[in-house]
Order: C-alpha cells, then structure tokens, then sequence
C-alpha cells in the first residue's frame, strides 16, 4: 500500500488540492487511490501519530485508521492532505526555529504504517508573504505573538527540508514553491494522486479560475483546446502569457505591512527564499517540481 501525506504547508493550499482529487474519486477509486474526506483524520493521525512516541503503530492501530477513513474495502494509494499535519500556524515559527517539529512528525506519520510507501508533498512559500498570512490565521493575531525574537532571516526552508532528511533518511518528498502552482497545477494533482501526465482529471483550471477574470480563463481554455499543446512546457508557455493577460491585480498583489519591515528586508527574505528553493532543488532524496 502507498501512503500518500500532502502537508501543505500553511497558507499555500487552503484545500484545493483535496478538493480537486475528491472530484475525481469515483475514477481515481477504479485505479486503487481513495481519497478520504480530511474531516475523517484532521484530528485522528496527529493524536495518534504523536501517541507513537517514536516507535511503530501497532497492527491493530493501523486498523482503526483504516476503518476511519476508508470507504472501500481497500485501496493501493490512500492520500492525507491537511496542512495541520506539521503543526497548528501558531507554532510555525517557535524558540526552536522554524517548522520545528517537522522532522519528528514526518517520522511519525511515516510509522503509522511502518509497511508500507510513505510518501511526503510540501509546498514551499516565501517567509515574506507567509508570515502575514499566519498572523491571521492566529489567535493573538499579532507581529510579535507569532514572531516572538525570531529574526525574520533565520525563516529557512533549506534548515527544514535539510532536518527532514536528515530524520528520515529514507523519505519519499516532493516539493514546489507556491509561487509557481499556476503554472504547475495538473502535475502536482497528479504526483499527488500517483498517475502519469497522460491522466485525464477534472480540476486543472482550478487554481487558475481564482486568480484568472472569467473571460481570460475561457479563452485559455479555447486556445488550449484548439490547440493541443504537445509538451508540458508548451502548456506552461501558454499558460504564463495567457496569465499576465488576464490575471486578478488583486489576487497576485500581495501587500506586506509588517512591524520593522522595510522594502530592504522583503528583499532580503526573497532573496534568501529564493536560494533556498535553489539548494532544495539539489538535494539528494528530494523531487522538485519547477516550472
């Protein structure tokens, strides 16, 4: 059986992914993948993932998940897509960094069914843009409950990416940067979901239809279908200048009002950010998917 985790993470997803695969189930689940509704283990796999205290679920454990999520009798590929997974958006950033408890949870979850392929998917986001969107989605709601002394610098993906590996030697991880999801949408669908490009699913102008006026995204869609791109990269070429065309202003501009913020540290967030998905990209054990 392989297990599929999309761990999202916070702020990049908001469950479109799961949406979009629950469209397909009834053609997904003739091909062995179940997709299970997350309202069935949003709460069950971090309860009993942290109850494993870093050991093996047991067999009888491995049913109880299984019989509260399943609705067929079985399945080849079973996928998890929740970005609570990790932790709650309050705890991102902490005394101990930056998804801190990343690795220990992705070794969790990896032994809740120590049979079978685990495979991991993260999306990447700019600490820039992802640290006002965690602010809302906290309690306090503030700069400084979030951040705390954190220096906004030390937000570095490439430490996560680098302590999971390093915690789980043996990971099957896919990653992206959130930034690139339009134009790489149906791949990610379908390394989520397991199949080849060839697959046809329903969903893949979801992402664009929030970003794209209604008209644009019709007239993709017509160019598209009268003329078949024969590559991948034709349909990312197409989709891009189509994009800049017809985009949303207000769904692509993201203003960034932070305390002690100055035009010079976005810069130097992106930056570093912009590096990090670059030393990602290389690192062996970790398949990248660009754009």
């Amino acid at each position: 059986m392989q297990i599929v985790y999309h761990l999202g993470a916070h702020c990049t997803d908001e469950d479109r992914l799961v949406r979009a695969l629950m469209k397909n189930r009834g053609t997904l689940a003739a091909a062995g993948i179940s997709v299970p509704s997350p309202r069935r283990y949003r709460q069950l796999l971090p309860r009993i993932a942290k109850s494993l205290a870093g050991g093996p679920a047991a067999p009888d454990t491995q049913s109880v998940i299984l019989d509260a999520v399943m609705e067929a009798d079985e399945a080849e590929r079973l996928i998890f897509s929740y970005d609570g997974l990790l932790c709650f958006p309050v705890n991102v950033v902490s005394e101990r960094g930056f998804y801190a408890t990343a690795p220990k949870r992705t070794a969790a979850y990896a032994n809740l069914f120590p049979e079978a392929r685990s495979e991991f998917f993260l999306a990447l986001r700019n600490p820039a843009t992802l640290i006002p969107d965690l602010i809302r989605r906290t309690k306090d709601g503030t700069y400084d409950a979030l951040m705390s002394d954190t220096h906004p610098l030390s937000l570095r993906w490439s430490h996560v990416i680098r302590r999971m590996l390093a915690h789980v030697p043996e990971i099957d991880l896919t990653v992206w940067c959130n930034e690139d999801t339009p134009l790489i949408w149906p791949e990610v669908l379908r390394a989520v979901a397991g199949l080849g490009p060839e697959e046809a699913l329903e969903g893949d102008f979801d992402l664009l239809a929030a970003i794209m006026t209604e008209d644009g995204l019709a007239k993709l869609k017509a160019y598209l279908d009268g003329h078949p791109p024969e590559t991948v990269e034709e349909r990312r070429r197409i989709t891009t200048e189509f994009l800049a065309a017809h985009a949303r202003p207000e769904e692509l501009e993201v203003e960034i009002e932070l305390p002690g913020w100055t035009i010079a540290t976005v810069g130097d967030v992106t930056a570093a950010y912009e590096a990090d998905c670059a030393e990602i990209a290389e690192m062996p054990g970790v398949t990248f998917i660009a754009p």
